[in-house]
């Protein structure tokens, strides 16, 4: 295991790198228009709890999350770089200025935890397992990302980032970087993982203002 960590953390270093000199342009949205064309998420995304039909986990929390990092998400459902039956529904009738528009609306709601910083970092680093050293880099030492379009994950829910992790190892989502992290990734690595991120101070569910 931290053989994997010390490849992981070698090899993606230069990824790493270029993605922070290339990224791509922040999302600028406006929240009200967002709120017109994003009220239908909630459906999902604002009840606590509501799980997915199959397989069975909890939407994901969005309460907190990056504007620029739904903007990636939502073109990715819309471009089928993810692949999820409702969201592709959603994405593909929604334009660039659209997309900015909800991304900005559904990071503008709850998220408290998030604002403030989330987690205290020593006590994270406290509990944190040796397999998130790779995953700290972008993501943060608490799980609130560093970066604009990397998404934060503190908070999240536990089944969420399980699926999210097995989605990027058997390739049915893909991203350069999280493919390569998660192929290296056993299910133990992927639980525990899960465990400490949902665990620290982040997103919430998110609710209308």
């Amino acid at each position: 295991m931290t053989t994997n960590i010390t490849y992981l953390i070698r090899f993606t270093a230069p990824l790493i790198l270029s993605l922070l000199i290339a990224q791509p342009a922040l999302a600028n949205g406006d929240v009200e228009a967002g709120k017109e064309l994003g009220y239908t998420c909630l459906g999902c995304h604002g009840i606590d709890g509501y799980r997915n039909a199959y397989p069975s986990y909890r939407v994901p929390k969005l309460g907190g999350q990056k504007a620029a990092y739904l903007v990636v998400a939502l073109e990715g459902y819309r471009n089928g770089t993810r692949n999820h039956p409702t969201m592709i529904a959603q994405a593909q009738s929604l334009t660039d200025q659209q997309i900015d528009d909800v991304a900005a609306y559904l990071a503008s709601l709850g998220g408290e935890a998030v604002a403030a910083g989330g987690s205290d970092t020593a006590t994270a680093e406290k509990s944190r397992p040796d397999s998130a050293q790779a995953c700290t880099a972008c993501h943060g030492p608490n799980g609130v990302s560093v970066n604009a379009v990397w998404p934060t994950i503190a908070g999240q829910h536990e089944d969420y980032l399980v699926h999210a992790l097995e989605k990027y190892r058997d390739g049915t989502r893909t991203d350069p970087l999280m493919s390569a992290q998660a192929m290296l990734l056993a299910d133990e690595d992927l639980e525990v993982l899960a465990h400490y991120f949902a665990n620290l101070d982040g997103l919430e569910t998110t609710e209308d203002k």
